[in-house]
């Protein structure tokens, strides 16, 4: 069975292993079988990362059978590329000491986060059998959303008085164990960042000049406690794929790598999406009901309160209500308009400030940019909706019994809208730009937040404005 899996699944370009849904069924039906042979030779060529995709689409019982039996360099590797939730399910499976022989052939940085998804008493069991277990110590001791909690503690340093041949060799001897290496950092006695050299630069030169007669020291670097966004956006401003951290004293004490910072950048993507969305707690798709429940059932509750709210609103006006039944047809209008606007200026808002092309301190810019947004957008929805309602009565005559006044309605409606619209927008702008001054996740004010605060306000605004023009 495994000669043709094997086939009906090789990519002919590459060679390799196709992921997919029957692949999965015949890992599967091996594990259960217990064809080891023909299991190892079927995942022999897949990548780490596909293995990880496998492993994820197989049940919990037979994830666990495939990663006991992988070995333990690939099944290191699988582990980083695995989500938090399934890591840590099957490693409380997993014995401390095959674990750590695992850590080991990882870098630090691997090696902390993967720690970091165990219990407090096998994490201790798993550090006792490492064999870097001080440095894994030194970073679990930092906040794993800061520099120095994304950093590896692997680098190439060479002090300023060193030859570029003596550098040579220690990049050669170091290069089994450091991957990749992309400078090498000159230091002084003390450890003090002095300079950086690019693995380039140090092949070109000749063999007998001093390392610092070629260090650039315009070089970035950050302290530990800078936080993990911060670092993605220096990276991504000067084009970094390596980024040296110092601590207090300017002492070198780690490096933070360019694949780092990509799965930095998607994290915090995914959380902002989520948050925007309602969700919270940074949801997987391994995650248990539980878990899941926990993201989402607050959020939706804020939203019932809103709503009930909103409800408390249209019933203060129920006079209003008895008086223009017509006016209770516009209130979806209303309702989406504020929803749709605020999430608009809000989406942007948080983008820019998660870029940095949006400060704190830009609140007035912003304002002033955002409202004149607002002023055309809507006297161009308020101007469509007005001459709907004076156009409608003349092209439907049976609407003429519903729409009394015509156009003090439109006056009205067309009000409500454009009032609504540049509530909505400054909403949107000013709120996630506080959030950000106190500290707050800025995406927190999108989504049910800026949706639930705008129904609202606007449904208050539009019935204030229908009671003293329409009324």
């Amino acid at each position: 069975m495994a000669n043709s899996v094997t086939e009906d699944n090789r990519d002919r370009k590459s060679g390799s292993l196709e992921v997919d849904d029957q692949l999965v069924d015949d890992i599967s039906a091996l594990l259960q079988s217990d064809e080891r042979g023909m299991l190892m030779n079927l995942i022999a060529d897949l990548h780490p990362a596909d293995l990880a995709d496998l492993i994820s689409h197989l049940s919990l019982e037979d994830a666990q059978l495939l990663f006991d039996r992988l070995p333990t360099d690939v099944g290191g590797d699988v582990l980083t590329e695995l989500d938090s939730t399934l890591r840590a399910a099957l490693l409380e499976e997993s014995r401390p000491d095959r674990i750590s022989e695992m850590l080991d052939t990882l870098d630090t940085d691997d090696a902390t986060d993967i720690l970091g998804d165990l219990s407090d008493e096998m994490a201790e069991e798993v550090l006792d059998g490492l064999e870097d277990a001080e440095h894994v110590r030194e970073l679990l001791s930092y906040d794993e959303e800061s520099a120095g909690g994304i950093m590896q503690r692997e680098y190439v340093p060479a002090l300023r008085s060193l030859t570029v041949a003596e550098v040579t060799e220690e990049v050669r001897r170091l290069a089994e164990t450091i991957e990749p290496i992309y400078a090498v950092y000159v230091i002084d006695e003390a450890g003090v960042l002095l300079g950086v050299v690019s693995l380039k630069q140090l092949l070109l030169s000749p063999a007998t000049a001093r390392i610092d007669s070629l260090m650039r020291t315009d070089f970035e670097a950050v302290t530990t406690e800078v936080d993990q966004e911060e670092v993605a956006r220096i990276m991504e401003r000067y084009d970094l794929v390596v980024l040296p951290v110092v601590d207090a004293a300017g002492r070198l004490i780690g490096r933070i790598t360019i694949d780092d910072v990509v799965d930095v950048i998607r994290e915090e993507a995914e959380e902002d999406l989520q948050l925007m969305s309602g969700v919270s707690g940074g949801e997987a798709a391994s995650d248990s009901v539980f878990r899941i429940l926990r993201g989402r059932l607050p959020w939706l509750m804020i939203g019932l309160v809103g709503a009930g709210l909103s409800g408390l609103v249209i019933g203060s006006f129920e006079d209003a209500l008895k008086a223009a039944v017509v006016l209770a047809s516009f209130l979806p209008i209303m309702m989406a308009t504020a929803g749709n606007v605020g999430i608009q200026s809000s989406s942007i808002v948080v983008q820019g400030l998660a870029s940095g092309d949006v400060w704190s301190s830009d609140v007035v810019r912003r304002m002033g940019k955002e409202t004149a947004v607002a002023l055309v957008n809507g006297l161009s929805l308020a101007s469509v909706l007005a001459l709907s309602i004076i156009v409608l009565p003349i092209l439907i005559p049976s609407a003429s019994v519903l729409i009394v006044h015509p156009v003090h309605l439109a006056i009205t409606a067309g009000l409500s809208l454009m009032a609504i619209v540049l509530l909505a927008t400054v909403i949107g702008t000013v709120v996630p730009i506080l959030l950000h001054r106190v500290g707050i996740d800025p995406a927190l004010a999108t989504g049910p937040f800026i949706t639930t605060l705008n129904d609202i306000l606007g449904l208050t605004v539009y019935f204030l404005i229908a009671t003293f023009v329409y009324l």
